[in-house]
């Protein structure tokens, strides 16, 4: 792990001021450090709004004002970022009547950074506190040394598959792509109604993983501009791959976490689960209670292209504070708390829908404890994770616009799904989509 560790740091070191400038832009100078104050003054608690939705979080926040007589969490669950979160957030702040803290996940952290919409919580994080996360996260964290939000987890991939079906098939586990269609080929032959996985068209950021794990940047920080490229030859590896697999009727596809899915899932025409590291959770909450499946389901790492191990990371999850918050300080304290405590992560985890890898590497020994895995029939889950969080590719970046890309690629992936367009399609679109945004915002692109 240390190894890959400064590896990483290294890699993305040079290119942190580089970022941060072409981030903010000529109109953005929102981009300046945030403010806000500490407490009350009056003796009472604080009370601090928040809003998230990662599965465990009521539990997190129940257990942190029990402990915490001087500050008092009111948590508002809302939709997960991609299914309106983001929209909630970015009203609110428009309104002026923002959380004081709120879940982002890494890839639209940018994006909340460009519209001034978080605050510069350098001053509230020290080094110890750095330390104790992943600089993977730290990293995803922080733009030209100021720290943005606390990360609370990583989300390395992993691929979810039934034991049971695999051997009825006589497939093993694929550890490489092309081993990958051979399986979906031989599954389809044996049990014409089952596919090895799903294309999820609503959900791009299951692509955007697959295409890091590939090796593509598809996000560069240079002299002060971005370069933008969504059509390289690595993503176009993967586009074909997946178009593919598509049209020869391979996978399922079928909306991310919908009753579609989950029903294909629990009968039996679905037999395995291109996810991360939280995909446990998800698993398990939406199958625990379904006939036959508990014990039957394990967990393998990603198949890659070459069979070296690697990840892209799908997800993760920080807390950032509002720009107009005047708690900043005890908000830090609640994130730090929730982040990096063995008695936040057991909270998050024990009530078994959440399988959360922490950023903060000394809590991985404890979610692995908390989280049980007779769902997966006792298997040492966690060592996967663990493995996959060693290879995570260094040098990708997420865009400042992120909404957009990912929006246009959501609307794009719909005529996949639909047959009335290509995933080659789909990026070609976002690209221009995203550089337009660019233009708009007023960011300098690199040509």
């Amino acid at each position: 792990m240390r190894s890959l560790v400064f590896s990483r740091r290294r890699a993305l070191r040079a290119s942190a001021a580089v970022t941060v400038a072409a981030l903010c832009g000529t109109a953005l100078a929102a981009c300046g450090s945030g403010g806000g104050s500490t407490s009350a003054e009056d003796g009472k608690p604080v009370t601090l709004t928040f809003w998230g939705w990662a599965k465990g979080t009521q539990e997190v926040v129940t257990a942190f004002n029990a402990d915490h007589p001087d500050i008092r969490i009111k948590f508002e669950e809302i939709p997960s970022g991609n299914a309106g979160g983001y929209a909630k957030i970015s009203n609110a702040i428009k309104a002026g009547n923002a959380p004081d803290v709120f879940n982002v996940e890494y890839p639209q952290l940018p994006d909340f950074v460009s519209q001034g919409a978080v605050q510069d919580i350098s001053g509230l994080v020290d080094a110890d506190l750095k330390a104790k996360y992943l600089p993977q996260a730290t990293e995803l964290t922080s733009l030209d040394g100021k720290t943005w939000a606390l990360p609370l987890d990583v989300a390395p991939q992993a691929f979810y598959y039934r034991k049971d079906l695999f051997k009825k098939a006589g497939i093993t586990v694929p550890k490489t792509w092309g081993e990958f269609r051979t399986a979906a080929q031989k599954l389809k032959t044996a049990q014409p109604k089952t596919r090895i996985a799903t294309f999820f068209p609503d959900d791009p950021t299951t692509f955007e993983a697959m295409a890091w794990q590939g090796g593509a940047r598809w996000f560069t920080a240079e002299n002060d501009a971005w370069k933008v490229n969504l059509t390289g030859p690595e993503t176009d590896k993967v586009s074909a791959y997946w178009q593919k697999l598509i049209d020869d009727d391979l996978v399922q596809v079928q909306p991310s976490f919908s009753q579609q899915w989950t029903a294909s899932l629990q009968q039996g025409e679905t037999a395995g689960y291109l996810g991360a590291s939280w995909g446990a959770g998800v698993l398990k909450a939406n199958l625990g209670t379904t006939r036959d499946m508990s014990g039957n389901w394990a967990v393998a790492p990603m198949p890659t292209w070459d069979g070296k191990p690697a990840s892209g990371m799908l997800g993760g999850t920080t807390f950032a504070v509002s720009k107009d918050s005047k708690k900043a300080k005890a908000a830090v304290e609640f994130a730090t708390w929730a982040t990096t405590t063995p008695e936040g992560i057991k909270a998050r985890i024990a009530s078994g829908s959440s399988s959360s890898y922490p950023a903060a590497t000394a809590l991985i020994p404890v979610a692995k404890q908390a989280f049980n895995t007779d769902f997966y029939g006792g298997q040492d889950i966690y060592s996967v994770y663990t493995d996959a969080a060693k290879s995570i590719r260094p040098g990708w970046a997420w865009g400042p616009a992120m909404g957009v890309t990912n929006g246009s690629l959501k609307d794009s992936f719909g005529k996949v799904a639909g047959k009335t367009g290509t995933i080659d399609d789909a990026l070609t679109t976002a690209q221009r989509n995203t550089l337009d945004e660019f233009e708009t915002r007023g960011l300098k692109v690199a040509r």
